[in-house]
């Protein structure tokens, strides 16, 4: 049998205690306006090659998320000279680095695929699988039309910043939706482990952005 000595246990107590205390200190603050923001950094993936396994369900992924992606750097770009909230900018800084990221992620598979990379923000109804009833033509829930993205650029202040959040909330449901897809039908790793990615990060800023609104 090992007996812990007097002076060991002392040193692994006070550990514990000042691995308590760190975690303390990294979590005070947080309200029920702004609840506990899990870490945002994307899942590393590597590169494609011509030779990975993959399948058609990852080449839809990747060309619907490109253009899906695009529309919320877009979006989020606007809120630096639109709004009036610290939070929403920081939550907009956040998502602009976050996709542009997986975006070039994306792009570089499908160039090694030998595929097709979308071009701009439009046509996404012309692609295979799109829209949640794959029988169905009509664009896509959550990709915003041409009237609601002029009308967020006309927007300022808080009228903006409401508009933005509920616009997005939309925007990061629709994102969720393909990647869930992904899990079931893909076949190239890095592809799920992105989809993966995209489900717990965006789910977290859903429920950021509704607790926002929610604020006074």
């Amino acid at each position: 049998m090992s007996i812990m000595r007097p002076n060991t246990r002392r040193a692994a107590l006070t550990g514990a205690a000042a691995a308590a205390a760190l975690v303390l200190a990294t979590t005070g603050g947080i309200t029920a306006a702004s609840p506990a923001m899990p870490a945002t950094t994307a899942t590393t993936v590597r590169a494609a090659t011509a030779a990975d396994a993959h399948n058609q369900a990852d080449v839809t992924f990747a060309q619907q998320m490109i253009p899906h992606h695009r529309q919320a750097v877009v979006m989020a770009q606007m809120v630096r000279s639109h709004s009036s909230s610290g939070e929403v900018k920081a939550l907009a800084n956040r998502i602009e680095k976050a996709q542009t990221t997986e975006i070039e992620t994306m792009t570089g598979w499908l160039k090694a695929w030998g595929e097709k990379v979308p071009e701009g923000m439009g046509g996404m109804q012309d692609m295979p699988g799109m829209g949640h009833d794959d029988n169905d033509s009509s664009s896509t829930p959550g990709m915003m039309d041409d009237h609601r993205m002029t009308k967020l650029g006309h927007a300022s202040g808080r009228s903006f910043d409401t508009m933005f959040l509920t616009m997005m909330i939309e925007h990061h449901k629709d994102a969720i939706y393909m990647a869930e897809k992904e899990l079931r039908q893909g076949s190239y790793g890095p592809a799920k482990d992105l989809g993966t990615d995209i489900i717990r990060s965006q789910t977290a800023e859903i429920a950021q952005m509704r607790a926002m609104l929610n604020t006074p």
